[in-house]
């Protein structure tokens, strides 16, 4: 019997360490899950990645409204586009809602010419046609990687579908102070003979790039000559962001895949814009019932000033991987 009580005993003090272990040290009910995860905000239909309690971005799939204060034409509610992306450090490297161009929403793909029958509206300045959300195809969190795909119909008039579109953003771990975000995308037509362009079908359009403001900026581009195959394409934006204390650079990859490669670099210092442009110069791409357009990027946030030699190896990298962040 005295030994069934001290056996008995020593379970019960066991019981009491592990439990003040979970409490002291990071048990499920007392810290955030290490690693990525997908937060979703019911009621404004807002998707948040993290890394541990680090933020990376969110994407808006819901519409967000215009802010008090934004006003003018272009004042207007929008949806379907990542803002923020964060630094290392919690900094935020994209701008909404700016007010000298309100239209400007982070990383967003849009062209400011979309042609159907005869008439031309614009997706890019959100005049006369607008992308819209279905559903969530895909929300999934691992150790690795963190994807989320979803899918969009574009409206002329803001009622008739035209265009089917899943966007899908695949986030890694963050490695050598590194994070890379990979996009792709897939646009088909509903209808007959909508068509896509960029501004003037030589200036911006595609996948657009509106970064907050920089400290000592600098942009730097790299387009391989047409005799080289296959031709590297990668850009770089770097400086210090708002209320930072050191450089973070984004890296801008284009793949290989995507048609007309490489698409135009156009850059606007003054409002940190950067970003690889399609279709070529000259054209508008038709998105026809049953062929899908695929476009695929990569970012890649980097915290100081990276050197062109590794960006080059990045690119390499990208090129060689399956788009999953590997």
């Amino acid at each position: 019997m005295q030994h069934i009580t001290i056996k008995n005993r020593f379970c019960c003090f066991v019981s009491v360490v592990l439990l003040l272990g979970t409490v002291a040290f990071g048990g499920d009910s007392t810290q955030p899950s290490k690693g990525l995860q997908i937060s979703e905000d019911s009621t404004t239909g807002r998707y948040t990645i993290t890394d541990g309690s680090k933020p990376v971005l969110t994407y808006n799939f819901n519409i967000v409204a215009v802010p008090a204060g934004v006003t003018g034409r272009y004042a207007v509610a929008r949806c379907d586009y990542v803002h923020p992306i964060y630094g290392p450090n919690g900094e935020v490297l994209t701008k909404d809602f700016s007010p000298e161009h309100a239209h400007h929403r982070g990383i967003y793909w849009a062209w400011p010419e979309v042609t159907w029958k005869g008439e031309k509206r614009d997706l890019h300045a959100l005049q006369g046609v607008f992308a819209r959300p279905v559903k969530i195809i895909r929300k999934i969190a691992e150790n690795k990687c963190a994807i989320l795909e979803a899918e969009n119909v574009w409206k002329w008039g803001d009622t008739e579908p035209i265009v089917r579109e899943w966007a899908t953003i695949c986030v890694s771990n963050e490695k050598d102070n590194r994070r890379v975000i990979d996009f792709e995308f897939r646009f088909e037509g509903l209808v007959d003979g909508v068509t896509i362009a960029r501004r003037g079908q030589s200036h911006y359009g595609g996948f657009n790039i509106r970064l907050s403001t920089r400290g000592n900026q600098k942009i730097t581009t790299h387009t391989d000559p047409p005799e080289k195959s296959p031709r590297s394409a990668w850009a770089c934006l770097a400086g210090v962001p708002p209320e930072g204390k050191e450089p973070v650079s984004i890296v801008i990859l284009q793949n290989a895949t995507n048609p007309a490669h490489p698409g135009d670099w156009i850059q606007y210092p003054n409002l940190n814009w950067l970003q690889p442009t399609f279709p070529a110069k000259g054209t508008a791409h038709e998105l026809k019932q049953g062929i899908p357009l695929v476009l695929k990027y990569r970012l890649v946030v980097c915290k100081g000033e990276v050197d062109e030699a590794v960006m080059s190896k990045l690119w390499s990298e990208y090129q060689e991987s399956k788009g999953d962040g590997k």
